[in-house]
């Protein structure tokens, strides 16, 4: 069974906001939830979190406030995010967090972490294998900006995710033609036939489709914006929620 905490992801797909906004990213938290989101992915790259005190507080007070399951990430820069130090300090400072607990009592402030396939592979198998021993999700991700691979290219992608240690592969590309997201789909299609967890994205205005209709296919996450968007093509949480619902 795949979850990221209460929520199965076996019964639907959901609808993560990205919370992205360094200024007031409670305020941002407590709107997603009201656009109907089931998911938060705290994206500590862009809140400018640098310090685990921070991070420890924000998170605390997001997940009191909101009951959602928290995605926990710290995209580096070589995929799209900001992070400022090397490459075990970002690391580190996402396995620190993982046992986070509401102030209030035992409750998991964490729920699940997103590491890159591209990430250092000693710092990305001990953040993998400290998030399993405290039974958290393991999001393990690709991201290509400038184009989509081939077919056999993507699915080698998927199966190296999943050998890292993944519950579930994420793959987002940037279209050039329809026929690249006819190859993304029928990636994702495949990977739900086998039983294998995928969140796939086609990014980009020709992409902005997939974000509603990937999870038809087997796509078990939508990320999607609150305010400012994280990535090209991103829409807003309750127009996901929307459509995800009238084609579901």
């Amino acid at each position: 069974m795949t979850r990221i905490g209460n929520f199965d992801l076996e019964k639907k797909a959901a609808v993560v906001a990205v919370i992205n906004d360094s200024l007031s990213p409670f305020e941002n938290s407590r709107k997603a939830a009201e656009m109907g989101a089931d998911v938060l992915e705290i994206r500590l790259d862009l809140l400018e979190i640098r310090n685990s005190g921070l991070a420890v507080e924000t998170i605390g007070k997001i997940k009191a406030e909101t009951g959602l399951p928290l995605i926990l990430t710290n995209r580096s820069r070589a995929e799209g995010g900001k992070w400022e130090g090397s490459e075990k300090e970002r690391v580190e400072i996402l396995k620190e967090l993982l046992p986070s607990f509401l102030r209030e009592g035992s409750v998991d402030a964490v729920d699940a972490v997103d590491i890159e396939l591209s990430a250092g592979e000693k710092e990305r198998t001990e953040l993998i294998s400290t998030a399993k021993k405290q039974g958290k999700t393991v999001i393990v991700s690709f991201h290509n900006f400038s184009e989509t691979p081939s077919f056999q290219e993507m699915e080698k992608i998927i199966e190296e995710a999943f050998r890292a240690g993944a519950d579930i592969a994420k793959l987002a590309v940037m279209p050039g033609s329809l026929q690249d997201i006819l190859d993304l789909l029928r990636l994702t299609l495949s990977a739900r036939e086998a039983r294998r967890p995928v969140c796939t994205i086609a990014m980009g205005k020709l992409g902005k489709h997939t974000r509603v209709i990937a999870p038809l296919y087997g796509s078990v996450l939508s990320y999607a914006s609150v305010e400012s968007s994280a990535a090209p093509g991103q829409l807003q949480a309750n127009e996901v929620k929307k459509m995800m619902e009238l084609l579901g």
